[in-house]
Order: structure tokens, then C-alpha cells, then sequence
């Protein structure tokens, strides 16, 4: 009986041992197999050899479909470290032209996992990157003497016309960040950065395919496995046709050369951008080819910011391109009405405060006020608000119905423009104020230099175009963009709507008929176009750290416009001497697609003229 026992339980035993057995198996092989991926990066490694097949990247147009941007090959070395034997480094890198030192320090990067988190000696690896077609010739002949090296396809960005760097943006290699952000992206794969590069990256992208190679037990490719039966077809990008036109960009940036600012034209009735000019900029071939990060570097460093896209980044004082608003604000209120006057004896005086003013007729009403941009109509008109208690309960009440008006003009807040880095500018409401002097001690007068764009007001070149597309438009802006349109995809319905302001049609057309005037006989003579109607206004905001910012807003024909404009020069003193002109050639490069020989000596004086020498930056 107590034999049976034993026996009985010494089957147990047996079992139970030949389950932990075979468990233990079991968790081996599944950590083998489905866990350690380097175990299988190795069991692959040795059947299998397969190469990612790069997508052509979309292709971009301008407007008038003109090619801008296109793709040209290139080539990546491609190392498999425990495949590499018996190398002549020597001969190697004698055929890549790199010193023997730079190929040590390309293993130590590539090795290091802090640069190179996805590094295994399994798996391949980039030794060097974007060979031009020579240097790809050179080594192709003599590539079967190095073991764990082959050629990867790529393919790098072109372009027909080397300008809008900033607007277009660039590719670059993938970060870290990038890879855990996107499971699309493995190590040393490409990525949009900057402008519409960045911003549309998913649709220009494509899809990656993959090829599969077979290898013998020797590591020596036998060709395609299963005859290419598993392999995936990579899917190109698609194209976008942007809304700029090229000829006018690349004439901008030649008027902008030898300057700090920016310019925007916006077709008006679209919300179309035309031109997207930010100086001092960089040409986009300069971010290609292994030059790249030593360029890049050197754009870095540049004191004049040129990776800094000003026309959406740079928030400056509109200055006087901002009175147009307050008049339409007044008129809409009922402060004023066209037949209202204001004295202006060299400017607005009142509780022992003065703004300056120039020289000009007293009284004044709006419009002549608007074409000799007089400060005391502006200050008088708002401190007229502010002050009115029959209208608002409170100077913040009274306020806060001011800054609602100019949100809906587009200030304030992000226009949402399709490229990334916009600036929202800076509107104050009452809150702002309430903190700064106290809740309910403070006064119009207290914060009358908002009135003509002064003060706390911040406007990005972006804000002050879409103001002159709205005026243009007498009383509605659609969101300025930059894509025209997507391959085989319908544009985002957003940049299609219309957005109404708080202000009637009727006071726009006063402030338009005002702007006509400006030019014809006020601050923008300038500017005049024979044979064009072109209203303007022009600004020169204050700058308490040097020269006077010199701006200009406007748009043309006076009826049904085309085109609509803002120019910001920094340190450049009035809006009449650098703003109005450049402003003017650019519309009527646009418009004629020439410039009249009357005026070919302005065209030619923008071009050779050079304000950063007032910047007070130094170069180094």
C-alpha cells in the first residue's frame, strides 16, 4: 500500500517536473521569438536581407504651375556591422573621399545609443548619407570588395527657383523625437522641417515599400525571395500647387535684399497668398546635401535671424496702417461721423499729454485724416469712446467692445494660416489694463497711444495684409493660405469661408476711398501706378531701441482688387521712404507683370538700398 503511494506520488512529481520543463521552453522561445527583437533581427539577418524602398516625395507647384520644388536621387552608404570583414579601410574611405579619422567617428556615432537609440549590429545602419550620382559611381565600382556595405536609394529636394526658404521650409534627418512621435519613421529617415515642408508633410511624404532580398548561408544576396512576391511598392507623395507666385517672391526678396522685415500680398478675394517675403532669408538649396548641418549651423548663428520667418513670427507696432481700423470702429459706433472735425495743432494735446502730428490743415475730418495719417483725429476719436458714459457704463466696458471689433478684423488671436510658427500679436483687453494701473484707474487718455498703433499693440505682416484684403474685400477676410491646392484631395473647406467683421460694408468703402486719396494727394504720392488705382496707408511705428520702423498697407484696383499688401522695414524711419515703395513696385509687378520705365529708378534704388546698417546689429 505504501509502495503504490510513493510510486503514485513520484508520478506527480515527474510530471510536474516535465511542465516546468517545458514551460521554461515555452517562455524561452516566446522571449526569443517575440520578445528579444534582436534575436530575431538575427534570424532574420541571416535569410533575409530587406531594404526599404524609399516614395518620391510630392512634388510643389506655384500658382501659374511653374515647378518649384522636385526630387533628384541620391545615395546612401548603408553598413551591416557584423557583416563587415576583412575591410581595406584605407581603400574605402580613399573611394568616399573621408579621412580614416572621420570614418572612426562615424562607427563611435553610429554606436553611441544616445545619438543612436536604434542601433544593432544586425540591422543596417547609415555610414554616410546623400552621395551625389560622382561620387555613387565611384563607388559602385568597387563595392563588392566591401562586405556589410550597400548602396540605399534616396531621394533629395531641388529647387528651380532658390528663393522663399522660409515659406517652403526644408528635409531633414528624423530626431529621436520624431520616431516616437510617428511609428512611419525609422532611423535615418527624412522629415519636413519648417514651412510648407513641415506643415503638409504627411500628404508629400508617400508611403514606404519594402524590398526582400534572399541571402545564402554564406550572407551573399540570391536574389529577390519568392520572385518579389512579398514585397511592397512604395507609394509616392502627392503634389501641392501653393497659391505663391514664384516670379513675384523671387522679386520681392530682390527688393527686400540688404533690409530686416517682411512683406505679404494676398489675392483678397480668396485669401490666396501671393508672396511671402521674410529678410534676411536663405536660399533652400543651401539645406540639401551633406552640407547641410554646417549651413544650418551657420543660419543659427547669423545675429539677423534668417530661419526667423518674420512675416508670421515678428510682431511689431502697426503704426499708423492701423488707423483705418479705428476710423471704422468710430463710425460704426456712432462716435463720429464723416463730418466730424478734431483740431490737430502739431498734434493731440489734452490733460497735459501731447502726441506729436506733422504739419497738415486744422480742423480735420476722417478721411482727410486717414490720407495725411493725422494722430490727433485717432486720439481724439478714441478718447471720445472711451470717455462716452452715455454709450458704456465703464471706460473697461467701452474698451472690451473696442477690442471685439478688432478681433473680428483678424488681430489678436492666430489668423490660422497653414504654415507653422504663427504669432497671435497682441491685442490688450481691460483685464490687462485693470492689473497694470488698477481696476477702474485708468482712462482713454491713459492708454491713448493704442489708437494709432502704438502702445501695447502688436501686429504679425500677416495681420496687417489680411487688413487690407478685408478693406479690399469692404468688409470680409477668408483665412490667407498658402496651398492652392492637394493631388487628389479637396482643400480644407476653412480657407474657404468667408469671415465678416462688426462693421458695415459703407465704412469701408469711406476708409477705401480715403486710401485712393493717399496715394493720389496724401503720405503715399510715392507709391503712384500710372494707369492703377492703388489705395494705401502708410506707418512709421516708433522703436524705442533705434531708427522708426517704416510700413505700408494696401491694396489695387480701388475696384474689385487683386492684390493686397503689407511691407515692414525695420529701422528704416518713414513709411513713405522705403514701405511705399516697395510696396507699390511689388503690386505693380504683379498687376503688369512689368515695371514702367518711369519707375524702373525706385525699383532700382530698393534693390541697392541697405537699412540693416541701422539695425544696430552686429555681425560677426
Amino acid at each position: 500500500m505504501r509502495k503504490d503511494y510513493i510510486l503514485e506520488k513520484r508520478k506527480y512529481v515527474i510530471v510536474a517536473i516535465i511542465l516546468t520543463v517545458a514551460l521554461i521552453y515555452v517562455i524561452r522561445l516566446f522571449s526569443l521569438q517575440v520578445i528579444n527583437v534582436d534575436y530575431r533581427r538575427y534570424a532574420e539577418g541571416n535569410a533575409f536581407l530587406k531594404k526599404t524602398r524609399y516614395p518620391s516625395r510630392g512634388l510643389i507647384y506655384d500658382r501659374n504651375g511653374k515647378l518649384i520644388v522636385y526630387n533628384q536621387p541620391a545615395y546612401d552608404v548603408m553598413m551591416i556591422p557584423r557583416e563587415v570583414k576583412n575591410l581595406d579601410t584605407l581603400d574605402f574611405c580613399n573611394t568616399l573621399g573621408i579621412t580614416v579619422e572621420e570614418f572612426r567617428q562615424r562607427l563611435a556615432a553610429m554606436k553611441d545609443r544616445r545619438k543612436n537609440p536604434g542601433y544593432s549590429t544586425y540591422t543596417p545602419q547609415i555610414f554616410l548619407s546623400q552621395l551625389s550620382a560622382e561620387e555613387y559611381g565611384r563607388l559602385q565600382e568597387k563595392l563588392y570588395r566591401y562586405e556589410g556595405f550597400y548602396v540605399q536609394n534616396r531621394i533629395i529636394r531641388q529647387y528651380t527657383y532658390d528663393v522663399a526658404g522660409n515659406l517652403l521650409g526644408n528635409v531633414r534627418e528624423v530626431s529621436q523625437s520624431d520616431i516616437e512621435a510617428d511609428g512611419y519613421y525609422a532611423s535615418g529617415d527624412y522629415t519636413g522641417d519648417l514651412g510648407v515642408e513641415k506643415s503638409y508633410e504627411k500628404i508629400l511624404r508617400g508611403e514606404k515599400g519594402v524590398e526582400i532580398l534572399l541571402r545564402d548561408a554564406h550572407g551573399r544576396i540570391k536574389g529577390r525571395y519568392e520572385d518579389g512576391l512579398y514585397d511592397v511598392a512604395p507609394v509616392s507623395g502627392r503634389n501641392l500647387t501653393l497659391t505663391i507666385d514664384a516670379e513675384l517672391q523671387e522679386y520681392g526678396e530682390y527688393l527686400m535684399q540688404g533690409k530686416i522685415g517682411a512683406i505679404v500680398a494676398i489675392e483678397p478675394q480668396t485669401g490666396e497668398i501671393l508672396a511671402m517675403v521674410s529678410s534676411p532669408t536663405y536660399r533652400p538649396s543651401s539645406l540639401i546635401g551633406r552640407e547641410r548641418g554646417k549651413n544650418y549651423a551657420a543660419l543659427v548663428r547669423d545675429p539677423y535671424k534668417p530661419l526667423y520667418d518674420r512675416s508670421i513670427m515678428a510682431a511689431y507696432p502697426p503704426g499708423s496702417t492701423f488707423k483705418p481700423t479705428q476710423g471704422m470702429i468710430l463710425l460704426q459706433e456712432g462716435i463720429i461721423s464723416l463730418n466730424t472735425l478734431y483740431p490737430c495743432h502739431h498734434g493731440f494735446l489734452s490733460g497735459g499729454l501731447r502726441v506729436g502730428c506733422h504739419e497738415h490743415s486744422s480742423p480735420i475730418a476722417l478721411q482727410p485724416a486717414l490720407q495725411t495719417s493725422c494722430n490727433a483725429f485717432f486720439c481724439y476719436g478714441f478718447k471720445a469712446m472711451m470717455d462716452n458714459r452715455t454709450k458704456y457704463k465703464t471706460t473697461a466696458e467701452a474698451f472690451t467692445l473696442w477690442k471685439d471689433y478688432l478681433v473680428s478684423m483678424g488681430y489678436g488671436y492666430k489668423l490660422g494660416v497653414d504654415l507653422p510658427g504663427e504669432r497671435r500679436g497682441f491685442i490688450p483687453n481691460s483685464e490687462y489694463y485693470d492689473k497694470y494701473y488698477g481696476r477702474g484707474r485708468w482712462r482713454g487718455l491713459t492708454v491713448i497711444s493704442v489708437s494709432i498703433g502704438q502702445g501695447e499693440v502688436l501686429a504679425t505682416p500677416l495681420q496687417i495684409a489680411n487688413l487690407g484684403a478685408t478693406i479690399a474685400n469692404r468688409g470680409y477676410y477668408v483665412i490667407p493660405h498658402v496651398v492652392k491646392a492637394i493631388q487628389d484631395t479637396v482643400i480644407n473647406p476653412v480657407y474657404l469661408e468667408r469671415h465678416r467683421t462688426m462693421v458695415d460694408p459703407q465704412n469701408y468703402q469711406y476708409v477705401a476711398e480715403a486710401m485712393r486719396k493717399a496715394v493720389t494727394d496724401g503720405t503715399c504720392r510715392i507709391g503712384e501706378i500710372p494707369g492703377l488705382e492703388m489705395c494705401g496707408k502708410t506707418g512709421t511705428a516708433q522703436n524705442p531701441h533705434g531708427r522708426d520702423h517704416s510700413a505700408f498697407m494696401g491694396f489695387a484696383p480701388k475696384e474689385n482688387p487683386k492684390i493686397a499688401i503689407a511691407v515692414y522695414v525695420e529701422n528704416a524711419g518713414f513709411g513713405a521712404t522705403y514701405a511705399v515703395p516697395i510696396g507699390s513696385l511689388m503690386i505693380e509687378k504683379y498687376l503688369n507683370r512689368s515695371i514702367s520705365p518711369e519707375r524702373k529708378y525706385l525699383e532700382e534704388r530698393m534693390a541697392a538700398s541697405n537699412t540693416i546698417i541701422y539695425s544696430g546689429v552686429k555681425k560677426h
